[in-house]
C-alpha cells in the first residue's frame, strides 16, 4: 500500500493544508495517522478523485453521525490485557496495549526483570508512555525491532479501527546484539528514569536474549495480534455508532 503525504494530497485536491486537515479528522479522506502525520491511501484518493472530476471533494459527514471513536471506549480492558497476556506468552517476550500517545490501556505483561527494577522507582508509566510514544511516531507500517529509551529492543504494531490508526501492541525486552549498554549509555538511562545507576547495572542482563531469527518470527506475527484486536474493536466501534446514531435520530425526533 502507498501512502501519500499531506503536502502530495493537497496538490492533489489543490485545498489548502488546513482543509486537508479537516477532511481527515471527520471522514471525508480515506487517512491513517502516524505519530502525530497524517498518512493517505493513494488508491483510495484516487478513486476519489475519479468520483469529483478533479472539480469538487467528498461531502462531509451528516451532522447525526457520532464522533470519532476511540480505542478505548471500545475495547474493554481485560480483553485488552488478554490479548497483551496472550503476545507475551506467545513470543516469549514482554508486551503491552498502549493508545497512540503511548498511554498504556493494559498493564506490562511478562515484563523482563530490568524492565521491572527500573520501574519500581521513581520511573513511572506517565513517562514510560513518552518511549511508547515515540514508537507510534515511526513511519514504517510493518513491525521491525527499534531500539527503546532503555536500551533494549521494542517492536510494535497498530491497531485499527476503521483506516484510522487507533493504538498499538508493544513487544519488548529484547536485547540488541551490543547488549549490554556502556557506562555512558547506563548513565543516560539513569537520568531519563531516576533509577540509581547501580540499580540498573545489577539488573541489566535481565532481559529477553533471543536470535536474530525468533526476532524476525515475532515481527512477522505481531501484526496478527494487532489486527485480532483492530477486528475485536471495529466491530464493537460499528456497533456503538449505530446504537449512537439511533439515539440521535430518536432525540431529534422527540424535539
Amino acid at each position: 500500500m502507498t501512502l501519500l503525504t499531506t503536502k502530495q494530497v493537497q496538490e492533489l485536491f489543490r485545498v489548502d493544508r488546513s482543509t486537508i486537515y479537516r477532511m481527515a479528522e471527520d471522514g471525508r479522506l480515506p487517512a491513517v495517522k502516524v505519530g502525530r502525520q497524517w498518512r493517505f491511501p493513494s488508491d483510495r484518493v484516487e478513486s476519489l478523485l475519479g468520483q469529483s472530476n478533479g472539480e469538487t471533494v467528498p461531502s462531509p459527514r451528516d451532522a447525526s453521525v457520532p464522533s470519532e471513536i476511540t480505542l478505548e471506549t471500545v475495547l474493554p480492558a481485560d480483553t485488552a490485557q488478554a490479548v497483551a497476556d496472550l503476545a507475551a506468552d506467545l513470543f516469549g517476550v514482554m508486551a503491552v496495549v498502549t493508545d497512540m500517545n503511548g498511554q498504556a490501556l493494559t498493564t506490562v505483561a511478562n515484563p523482563c526483570g530490568y524492565f521491572t527494577a527500573v520501574f519500581q522507582g521513581i520511573y513511572t508509566a506517565d513517562r514510560c508512555s513518552e518511549g511508547w510514544r515515540r514508537l507510534g511516531e515511526e513511519i514504517d507500517l510493518e513491525p521491525r525491532f527499534l531500539p527503546s529509551h532503555l536500551g533494549f529492543l521494542c517492536a510494535r504494531s497498530f491497531i485499527r479501527i476503521g483506516s484510522k490508526l487507533a493504538g498499538m501492541v508493544i513487544v519488548g525486552g529484547v536485547a540488541p546484539e551490543d547488549w549490554p549498554p556502556s557506562d555512558e549509555e547506563i548513565a543516560n538511562v539513569a537520568a531519563e528514569t531516576g533509577s540509581p545507576d547501580e540499580v540498573i547495572r545489577e539488573h541489566v542482563n535481565e532481559v529477553y536474549w533471543i536470535d536474530a531469527a525468533h526476532q524476525d518470527w515475532i515481527v512477522r506475527n505481531l501484526s496478527r495480534v494487532s489486527d485480532l484486536i483492530s477486528h475485536l474493536a471495529d466491530g464493537h466501534g460499528r456497533l456503538v455508532q449505530r446504537l449512537e446514531t439511533i439515539a440521535a435520530l430518536a432525540g431529534a425526533t422527540d424535539s
